[in-house]
C-alpha cells in the first residue's frame, strides 16, 4: 500500500516544481532578453512484480508497476523573442538566426538527425563581467553609462568589447552622440567617425543548453570554453540599438501548463488522501478484531 502513497507524493512533488518553473515564467513576461524556462519530468525505473511460487511451484510474473515521476531538470528555451521599440541609445537587441550546415532546426532551436542526433542553434549573446571579474551572457541589452564612461547592465556588470575589457566611452560621451554599425563600431552619428572604443563583443555559444542561469537575466558557461566564440562574419547576427529584446515566454501556453500542473497536483492529492483513509481504517478498525 505504502509504494502508491510514495508514487502519488513523487507526483505531487514534481507538479510543484512545474508550477513553480511557470509562474516563474510569467513573472518575467516583461522582463527584456528573458528566456522561457520548461520543467522536464523524468519517470523512476519500473519494478518487476512477481507471485514467489509455494509447494514447488514456479513464481509467476504479476508485470512491471511504475514508481512514479521526479522533476529532472529545467530547460531554457533559447530562441529568438520579439523587438521592442525604445528609441533610447542606451538599449540594444539582438536578432539572431545562426544557421549550422545539414542542420533545420524546429521553433524550439533543436534538430534530431536521423540516427537520433540532437543539434542545438548556436545563440548570440552580450558579454559581461561581473564585479568577480567572471564572464556572463545575456540578451537583456537594457544597457547605461555610468560617470565614468563605462557601458553597463543594469546589475552594474561591465559591458566588454572585442579586445575582451570593458567598453569606456570618454567623459562627457553620450550615446545620444553615438551609432552603432553593422560591424558592432562606435561612431559618431553624424560624421560617421569612429569614437576610438573597442567594438562592441557579441560572443557566439555553439551549446546553449551548457548555460545556466545565474540571475539578473544572466547565464554563465558550463561548457567547453571552445564552444563560446566571437561571431563569424557569415554569421546571421544583427544588433538593433533602441530597440529590447522581449521575453519569448509564450503567455497563453503558460496559462495551458499553469492550469494542467494544477490538476494534475489535485489528482494526486486525491490519491494521497485515499492511502491515508486506507491507513487509518487499518490501524483503528482492522486492529479491534
Amino acid at each position: 500500500m505504502l509504494r502508491g502513497l510514495y508514487t502519488a507524493a513523487a507526483g505531487l512533488t514534481a507538479q510543484q516544481r512545474r508550477h513553480d518553473t511557470v509562474t516563474n515564467n510569467i513573472s518575467n513576461i516583461n522582463t527584456p532578453g528573458y528566456k522561457q524556462t520548461n520543467a522536464v519530468t523524468r519517470s523512476f525505473p519500473d519494478t518487476l512484480l512477481s507471485m514467489t511460487g509455494v509447494q514447488g511451484e514456479p513464481s509467476k510474473s504479476i508485470g512491471r508497476l511504475g514508481m512514479g515521476v521526479f522533476a529532472e531538470e529545467s530547460l531554457s528555451l533559447h530562441v529568438q523573442g520579439d523587438l521592442s521599440q525604445t528609441d533610447k541609445p542606451t538599449d540594444f537587441a539582438l536578432v539572431s538566426n545562426i544557421e549550422v550546415e545539414g542542420a533545420a532546426f524546429d521553433e524550439s532551436g533543436k534538430y534530431v538527425a536521423d540516427d537520433g542526433t540532437v543539434t542545438f542553434q548556436p545563440q548570440a549573446f552580450f558579454t559581461l563581467q561581473d564585479a568577480q571579474g567572471d564572464l556572463r551572457y545575456t540578451r537583456g541589452g537594457s544597457f547605461t553609462l555610468t560617470a565614468n564612461g563605462f557601458l553597463v547592465n543594469g546589475d552594474g556588470a561591465n559591458v566588454l568589447g572585442a579586445d575582451g575589457n570593458p567598453i569606456q566611452f570618454a567623459a562627457g560621451t553620450g550615446l545620444e552622440q553615438l551609432s552603432l554599425t553593422k560591424d558592432l563600431r562606435f561612431v559618431n552619428t553624424l560624421t560617421g567617425v569612429d569614437s576610438g572604443v573597442q567594438p562592441l563583443l557579441v560572443t557566439r555559444i555553439n551549446e546553449p543548453n551548457q548555460l545556466v542561469r545565474a540571475g539578473d537575466g544572466q547565464f554563465r558557461f558550463n561548457g567547453d570554453a571552445a564552444q563560446a566564440v566571437a561571431l563569424q562574419e557569415t554569421d546571421q547576427v544583427e544588433v538593433q540599438q533602441g530597440y529590447v529584446e522581449r521575453s519569448n515566454v509564450d503567455a497563453a501556453q503558460s496559462s495551458v501548463d499553469l492550469m494542467a500542473a494544477l490538476r494534475a497536483y489535485e489528482a494526486n492529492q486525491k490519491v494521497v488522501q485515499f492511502y491515508d483513509q486506507s491507513l487509518e481504517k487499518a490501524v483503528t478498525e482492522v486492529g479491534r478484531v
